[in-house]
């Protein structure tokens, strides 16, 4: 992961300088930083997570719609990330978009060089979107979901699962561990 030395950025003139440049980026603290390459099992990973968030919001027949990586989350005037899959309801977003500005549930699958951003700072951040119900941690080489809901007051509430079903309401989804993490 790089940054890049230019001045700090809002999050419309980093979205606009995203869009020309190559590779996937987001925004932390006003600093553009360079995702880094990923490996086959993180693709596999997040395409499985997406595959069965789909096909759960397929199943309930939510007015939702769930999408892979390339979409950018605002968080905050100078915060805007790429999830690895994010799930958004009731409106349709015009084909051009590539901003998700009301996300219900997003994913990140971790990797090496992400554990702590998406454990910390992505954590603080979704969840200062009111829209945000549900923000899930996978981790494909221990096979577990960590599911992060608000709770009462400013509480965040967590549960580790490692099998089982799950009930992401809302949006009303039924999905389980090992359809979002993927064979072993």
């Amino acid at each position: 992961m790089a940054t890049v030395a230019e001045k700090l950025m809002t999050a419309d003139e980093f979205l606009g300088w995203a869009e020309e440049r190559e590779g996937r980026w987001e925004l932390i603290d006003g600093r553009p930083i360079a995702m880094a390459p990923e490996r086959v099992a993180h693709v596999v990973s997040k395409g499985e997570a997406w595959a069965a968030l789909r096909r759960a919001v397929d199943h309930a027949g939510a007015p939702c719609q769930a999408l892979p990586d390339g979409a950018t989350v605002r968080e905050s005037a100078r915060m805007a990330f790429e999830p690895d899959a994010v799930v958004y309801c009731r409106l349709r977003l015009p084909p051009a978009a590539i901003e998700i500005p009301n996300p219900v549930i997003v994913v990140e699958v971790l990797s090496e060089g992400t554990a702590a951003r998406d454990h910390g700072v992505k954590l603080v951040g979704y969840f200062s979107l009111p829209s945000v119900a549900h923000y899930l941690i996978l981790d494909p080489e221990r096979r577990t979901a960590v599911h992060h809901w608000p709770g009462r007051g400013d509480l965040i509430e967590t549960r580790i699962l490692t099998a089982g079903p799950l009930r992401l309401d809302p949006p009303g989804l039924e999905i389980t561990v090992d359809e979002l993490v993927g064979p072993a």
